[in-house]
Order: C-alpha cells, then structure tokens, then sequence
C-alpha cells in the first residue's frame, strides 16, 4: 500500500527526519532523537506535523444535532470558538474513536459550523459515520472530508507563545483552553486551537494543506517527531487509538478508559443508554497507571500480575519516562482487585518486575 505523504514531507526529507507509517501515513518518527525532543516540549517549546490526523466539517442547518448525537459530549452547548473532547461510540457504548470537536469562530473560510478531528485513518470511517446517520435520520448537514485540505501543526511547550506571538496577529493571551480563533500567522489565515497532546501547554494550528510550510517554517523551534509525542502523551495517561481502545481487539467503553468527565448523559447520543447502565453499576475493569519500581521498560502486550503472579491485565502502552527516569504504563485492571498503591508485576522479558499502581497523570500529581 502507498503511504499518504504529509505536506511537509519534503521538508522533513531536508531535515532528516526518521520516517514510519501511522495509519496509513509517511510520518517522522524522530528527528535529533526521542529524549531531545521530549526535553523540549517539556522544557521550552517544539513543533509536530500532525497533518496525518483527520478533520471533517459538518455545514447545514442541522449540523450541530447532527454532530451532537454522535459524540459523547455536549456540543449543543458550545459557543462560536469553543471546541470539547468527546469519544464516538457505538450502540454498547464501545469507543469507535476519541476526538475533539470544534465549534468554528467568525472567519473559517467556508460555510461549515463544526469541525471535528478524528485520529489518523479514521477519517473516511467517519465521514461516512455521519452521512449513514445523516440520512437514516433525514437532518440537512453536508459532511465534508477535508483530511487532503488542511495541515495541521502542534506548537507545544511553556514557551509556546513566546514563539508563536511575534508571526500572528491573534491575542493568545486571551485564548482560554479549547477556545480557538482565526488569525494571521506569517501571512496565512489560520485556525488557532489552544489544544494539544502533551500536556505542556500550547496551540494546534490548521491551515491551507499548500501554506504548511509557510508556517511551519515561521515557528522556528526544534521540530519532533511521533516518538516524542507519544513519550508525552503517556506521562499524561492521555489515550492512543489502536492501543487504549479499539473496537475489535480492545472494546472499552468511556468509563473503563478513564474519560468519563467527556460523556455527557443528560443528551441523546448513540451508545447514551449502555453508558448510563456503565455510569450507574460502574466498570469492571478501569484503566490505570503502572509505576515500575524495579528497573525495566513495561511495553505493549506485557502481563500484570499480582506479586504472586495472579494474572490481573495487560500493558496497553508503556515506556522509560524521560521527565520520570523509570518506567511507567496503562493497563485496564479489576477494579474490585487491585487500586491506587498496590503493588504489582510487570513481566519484562518474562522477568517479573516490582511495580505499583498510581493514578495518571504520571506528572505533577
């Protein structure tokens, strides 16, 4: 299969980047290495081509109904420039996707209300989600992929604004967490998301897919790749598609994968009903924390056991934190077994680990 190519691929050709397929895009991995890059994020600022995540507008008079009844959240409540984290479920209640939702402020440059994001791949999944359901329910909304129209950059860091300020007319100031606005950024009109994937803080830019360079060239920082944005999605605890959650080899509903805060029960939306006799009993299994105590690197796939080595769960994700210095994970684990400072094993290489269980996320507790 031919791997879609990003907008900055030639730039990140020029640059050296070390290149891997993610759903179904050519995408850099790493460019300096994953700990330099982790470092400036956390630290000071870096850049991400995220181009390979999808974005889908919903136009029309029953665009926000549209969009309200299948995700998660409440989107009848969002205001022009607003936007909300939701997940996408089916009838059980089990997590299609995770995605965030924007209600589009004065300026986009075309007629549609709302833009969601879907993760990489899923776009045309979901593009034809909400036309199947657009037309099973007779709404007037026109769903338009527009995955091929936009780059997407991620400015993130402390020192985001620092960078981003002097090449934008925008007051970012004044931009809350998710609230977004149009501006100038060198010369390109541009959507300005205070959102993003690290938890360090900054702004996710979307512009015409031909001005990607354009901008971001003018945000000169130390670029990253998708081996440092998952080092730092995983000290957060934040989700990965296709390993906290899939529909096929991991069905979890919102409440097991910990966002319940993004299911909003008092709206109408599909899998609403089996979410709410998951809120009322409570999940079975909960995705939670691993801190390893031994020395060892948990990865995707490794054993949790009680310390006498009961099986409990498996490693959704892992990694060495490069903020921490040891090793951390998710796994889903019964709840009615094991919780916050228990101790556990990871098998690292069959080799059973001492670790403990913790809330996420890993930072700043």
């Amino acid at each position: 299969m031919t791997l879609k190519q990003p907008p900055l691929a030639a730039a990140h050709a020029e640059r050296g980047a070390k290149l891997t397929d993610f759903g179904g895009w050519e995408m850099p991995v790493e460019f300096d290495s994953i700990r330099v890059e982790h470092e400036a994020v956390r630290e000071s600022v870096g850049r991400f081509d995220v181009s390979h995540m999808g974005q889908v507008t919903v136009a029309g008079p029953d665009a926000g109904r549209l969009t309200d009844r299948l995700v998660t959240n409440d989107v009848a409540e969002l205001d022009p420039s607003e936007s909300c984290y939701a997940a996408i479920t089916d009838d059980d209640g089990v997590m299609l996707d995770d995605t965030i939702v924007y209600r589009l402020p004065d300026g986009w440059p075309n007629e549609a209300e709302y833009l969601f994001v879907p993760n990489a791949g899923h776009d045309a999944e979901m593009t034809d989600r909400w036309t199947r359901y657009r037309d099973e329910w007779g709404l007037d909304a026109t769903v338009t992929n527009r995955t091929e129209s936009f780059a997407m950059v991620a400015l993130q860091g402390p020192d985001t604004s620092d960078v981003l300020a002097p090449e934008t007319d925008a007051d970012l100031a004044e931009l809350a967490r998710y609230e977004t606005v149009m501006a100038d950024v060198a010369g390109v009109e541009t959507l300005i998301a205070r959102t993003g994937y690290t938890g360090a803080g900054g702004f996710e830019l979307l512009c015409p897919w031909d001005d990607a360079e354009t901008v971001w060239s003018a945000v000169d920082c130390q670029p990253c790749g998708l081996g440092a944005r998952d080092t730092l999605r995983l000290e957060m605890g934040f989700l990965l598609s296709g390993q906290e959650f899939d529909p096929d080899d991991e069905p979890r509903t919102p409440h097991e994968a910990g966002i319940g805060f993004a299911v909003a029960l008092d709206t109408e939306f599909v899998g609403r009903d089996a979410l709410e006799r998951v809120d009322a009993e409570g999940p079975d299994e909960k995705l939670r924390g691993i801190e390893l105590i031994d020395r060892g690197v948990p990865r995707h796939g490794y054993s949790v056991t009680t310390p006498d080595g009961t099986p409990l769960g498996t490693v959704t994700s892992g990694t060495m934190s490069p903020t921490l210095g040891y090793g951390i994970a998710l796994a889903y684990l019964p709840v009615d077994r094991v919780g916050p400072d228990d101790l556990v094993r990871v098998r690292v290489r069959d080799e059973p680990k001492k670790a403990r269980v913790t809330t996420t996320p890993f930072l700043d507790r």
